[in-house]
Order: structure tokens, then sequence, then C-alpha cells
């Protein structure tokens, strides 16, 4: 089996409208599909979510936020119930995502003109990659990295 890409990844949010800002007015990512609760009317075998089609059908089931050609953020609005977002490395589970860069000093400067403060300088690591790392509202940790000829990524170290 071959993989094309990774297509997604996906978060729970209690700030949807401040995610979909961030995503896109900050990362500039392009918000391309809104998939609402009536999309599921005539879908009776997915008993939660048609019951949502019939109690709120414009509510957004969740959204899809474009950053590279086929490649996307995907955040849902959390059910009430849901547990609160966690802190970074507080758990063994989600730690964060990587965004490639032709050149990483200007996307930093990009970024922080957008109002987004870094969590880290620009520092290259022991696999010969550059990175800087952020969060999103949620406080979910992103890493922008710009590959070298010498990055392991690219020459591979096992």
């Amino acid at each position: 089996m071959k993989f094309d890409a990774i297509m997604h990844i996906s978060f729970y949010t209690t700030q949807l409208d401040k995610m979909v800002d961030f995503y896109t007015n900050v990362l500039g990512a392009k918000q391309k599909v809104i998939v609402r609760y009536k999309e599921y009317l005539n879908h009776p075998e997915r008993k939660a979510m048609y019951q949502k089609a019939l109690t709120s059908p414009d509510d957004i089931f969740y959204t899809y936020l474009e950053l590279a050609p086929g490649q996307f953020i995907e955040p849902f609005p959390a059910a009430p119930d849901q547990k609160p977002h966690r802190s970074w490395n507080e758990a063994a589970d989600y730690s964060h995502f990587a965004l490639t860069v032709p050149d990483i000093h200007e996307a930093s400067r990009i970024l922080q003109q957008r109002g987004l403060k870094p969590d880290t300088a620009i520092s290259r690591g022991p696999s010969h990659t550059y990175q800087q790392w952020f969060h999103d509202p949620d406080g979910n940790k992103f890493e922008l990295m710009q590959l070298t000829d010498q990055s392991w990524q690219v020459t591979g170290h096992c």
C-alpha cells in the first residue's frame, strides 16, 4: 500500500469561530467545505447526526480548512458534554502537527505581522531541519519546518 499524503488532521473545539478565523486569517488557509447537520436528513442510519439534523439542521457539524492543496485542518464543534482541551503533553495522545515552508524566516515574519507570537525562536535541530513552534487558540501546538539538503527527513537517518 502507498499513501499519497496526510489528507487532514481534526480537532474538537469549543470556539469554532476563533479557530476558523485563526486558520484562515492568520495561517492563510482557505475555508473550502462547511458541513451542516442538514446534510444528514436523508441518512437515518447515522442516528446521532440524523437526530441533530432534525433539531438543528443549520448547525455546523465540521469544516475543512485547506492549508495546502488537498491538505486540511478539520475542526469539529465540541459537544457540551465533551471533556475540556488538555494542555500540551499532558497525556499520551496527540502532540502536534508540522507545516513545511520554503523560508522559515519569511513565514515567521508574516505570522508575527498577523499577530501570532511564536512559542520559540527559530532553531536548527539535530536533524538539520529549521523549526519554530506556535500554537492555535485552543493550545494545539504546531511546528513550522524548513527542510535543508542535509535534513534527515530528506536523507534518512536510521
